[in-house]
């Protein structure tokens, strides 16, 4: 998603008013002096290779202006704050030149866990900018070359109607190394049952779903079959909801005071919370393109997580707010 000047202004006063009141209960328990970015990253196990990345990555679906410093600024921080898993797509105009330019330059490519995906021939594609007239094994040799790259981490087929011709080029680039993981997008909660069937049907390794503290199905439907199946899950828009972003709806409410309790100081950090602390998600990835924006989302990986009886009560809490 790509915020307008009026959703990035939203999000920054959600942040100033959440960190106001976040302030006020941390203060109280003087525990304000202890920055979340201090502590260990928390970490997730990827279930079917046991390999560790970091619960918190980024979107990268805005990376659109290869002469804008801001993305490369905003890799190098990920990286220093110790986020490694970075979601791109073919489809995203310059994302992956933009991302690999910086890598290169930052010197951190083997620090990062690169997923990114890609259609198949004949799948319909959105209008301009998101449009892309290459596909399949042509597109994924494209986007090797935009991220300066011998291979990628996760190899994604990017919509369900992608997946059946693109699932034995998928495999076949597993097997030669050309990617590490392979896996399923959507963001559609009504393909969630066909998805389910590919996830027991195919050997993938990852599925990249919506989930929100607002857009939950997937937890009921997918993220058991994933647990059953060893798939990892990366989490889309995990500040999004069924009417788009969430963080407007949450300006001019302040934190609960209980919010301390897990080490949370604003909205966002609220809300991305409550999805890494589902057990069955493996990363979530919200799009930043602010350096503000970036440390409140990774600060959400750092520090206590809420419990099953915390989830309620954050979801209760978020409910009221309607």
């Amino acid at each position: 998603m790509i915020p307008c000047i009026e959703a990035t202004r939203s999000r920054r006063d959600v942040l100033r008013y959440g960190l106001a009141a976040g302030a006020a209960a941390v203060l109280s328990s003087r525990a304000w002096a202890l920055n979340p970015l201090s502590l260990p990253v928390i970490e997730r196990r990827i279930p079917s290779t046991g390999e560790s990345v970091a619960v918190m990555g980024i979107g990268t679906n805005a990376f659109r202006d290869p002469k804008d410093p801001v993305f490369r600024q905003l890799l190098e921080r990920m990286n220093a704050l110790g986020g490694d898993v970075i979601d791109t797509a073919a489809m995203y105009g310059e994302s992956e030149g933009v991302i690999g330019d910086a890598l290169a330059s930052l010197h951190i490519r083997r620090q990062m866990f690169i997923a990114t995906k890609f259609e198949a021939e004949g799948v319909a594609r959105p209008t301009p900018p998101f449009g892309d007239t290459v596909s399949g094994r042509a597109s994924f040799e494209r986007s090797l070359l935009r991220l300066k790259t011998d291979h990628v981490d996760l190899l994604q087929a990017h919509h369900l109607p992608s997946v059946e011709p693109l699932m034995p080029l998928l495999i076949d680039l597993k097997k030669q190394g050309k990617t590490r993981y392979i896996g399923i997008t959507t963001v559609t909660p009504e393909q969630h049952p066909q998805l389910i069937e590919y996830m027991r049907k195919y050997p993938i390794d990852f599925v990249q779903v919506d989930y929100s503290i607002e857009s939950r199905d997937a937890a009921e439907t997918v993220f058991p079959v994933a647990v059953e199946r060893k798939i990892a899950v990366m989490a889309a828009v995990p500040l999004g909801g069924r009417r788009g972003s969430l963080l407007p709806r949450a300006a001019g409410h302040a934190l609960p005071p209980w919010a301390a309790d897990i080490d949370v100081y604003s909205w966002s950090q609220f809300l991305l919370k409550y999805v890494i602390s589902n057990p069955a998600v493996t990363c979530a990835i919200p799009g930043a393109t602010k350096i503000e924006h970036l440390e409140d989302d990774q600060a959400a990986a750092h520090g206590r997580l809420p419990d099953a009886a915390m989830r309620r009560k954050m979801e209760e809490y978020w409910e009221a707010l309607a």
